[in-house]
């Protein structure tokens, strides 16, 4: 005999993993956003830029 469905139960375990992935997801942009930020302030210069030589 099939189990009875316990709907509420498995609508809240999808809302649950769903706000967990989207958590996730806020953070690894947020954590981006200042990487991007430090890196615009210059905090962290590029390491394949070379300077330009001086003309003389």
């Amino acid at each position: 005999m099939a189990r009875k469905p316990n709907y509420d139960f498995e609508r809240r375990e999808r809302e649950r993993l769903k706000s967990i992935k989207v958590a996730e997801k806020a953070e690894a942009k947020r954590q981006a956003r200042e990487k991007a930020r430090a890196e615009n302030a210059g905090e962290a210069p590029p390491a394949d830029v070379e300077p330009a030589p001086d003309k003389v």
